[in-house]
């Protein structure tokens, strides 16, 4: 009797294929819901997750076939990851293979805004036209904060190379990695010094609501806020009080603390539309690792780790 595996968010189909050439049942459920997860994850020996599903002690509990659990992308937030290893169950996430589209993301949103690129694009639709309004300003020279300093926040420093830039770089949990342009520095040190300061962190108890309003106040330069990881890491309010008060000059979100725009409550609502009503903030829909080549690329670093032969 094959072993069963199931796929509950869209993936590469090089995840079912070379899983299936590996002997597995493959079962894709796109949009299987916690409680259908739930009723049948007992038959089941590995499971693909993202964000989409909580993966918690109940479901875990249920599993009794489970072997591992594969997450596309990075980020184990949703997976208690903790409680599954006490069962004996393996989990692997692939940070490795959407760390070079967040970055280039970030780099793209930073130029956006330091040069008013969507700002003055929207004005020509609009039949104005202004240039010394939006005279830009160069990235080269500056000095970007990244805090954070996992996959994603290295690829950043290592995409900024070209562009003559200094780099400081926090992480709570790593030393000794200062390279060249690249310096380890205290968060104090980021917040006194930094033009652009990019977030690349996970999502615990420790990074809820980090950017808050003491950190904002505790800015020194106005920066550029760039957050591509988890929208709960920066306090809503907080943000936009530091924008209006100048503590930041713009900011760059690929992430919200809500990102189910149909479920906001009237407070939410009207945050959100504060924050898309100014020209100086930049919104996507959580998309910075979310390229055609990540998809693949998660992928197969998810089949490397399982120990699973990638089947072209």
């Amino acid at each position: 009797m094959k072993q069963k595996v199931i796929i509950t968010a869209f993936a590469h189909p090089i995840l079912k294929k070379s899983m299936g050439a590996a002997g597995f049942e493959v079962v894709e459920s796109f949009k299987i819901s916690y409680d259908e997860l739930s009723a049948m994850i007992g038959s089941f020996t590995g499971m693909i997750v993202t964000t989409r599903l909580k993966i918690d002690k109940s479901i875990i509990d249920k599993a009794t076939s489970l072997k591992w659990i594969g997450r596309l992308g990075s980020g184990m937030e949703m997976i208690d990851h903790v409680y599954a290893a006490s069962k004996g169950i393996q989990c692997v996430s692939s940070p490795e293979g959407n760390r070079d589209t967040v970055g280039e993301q970030v780099i793209g949103m930073i130029l956006s805004l330091l040069h008013h690129i969507d700002r003055s694009s929207n004005e020509v639709r609009k039949g104005i036209w202004l240039r010394d309004e939006n005279r830009g300003t160069e990235l080269g020279g500056k000095t970007v904060g990244i805090i954070g300093y996992g996959n994603t926040g290295w690829k950043l420093a290592q995409l900024l190379s070209s562009f003559h830039v200094r780099v400081l770089a926090h992480d709570g949990y790593k030393t000794g990695f200062s390279s060249g342009y690249i310096q380890e520095a205290t968060l104090h040190e980021i917040q006194e010094q930094a033009d652009i300061i990019s977030f690349h962190l996970p999502l615990t108890e420790e990074t809820y609501h980090y950017a808050d309003n003491h950190f904002f106040q505790a800015l020194k330069r106005s920066p550029v806020l760039m957050n591509a990881s988890r929208g709960k890491v920066i306090d809503t309010p907080a943000l936009i009080h530091a924008l209006d008060e100048k503590l930041i000059s713009a900011a760059g979100l690929d992430v919200l603390e809500n990102e189910s725009l149909a479920t906001y409550s009237e407070e939410e609502m009207a945050l959100f539309q504060n924050l898309v009503a100014r020209t100086n903030v930049l919104i996507t829909p959580h998309i910075a690792g979310y390229s055609r080549e990540a998809l693949i690329k998660m992928a197969t670093v998810i089949l490397d780790k399982l120990g699973i032969r990638v089947s072209v």
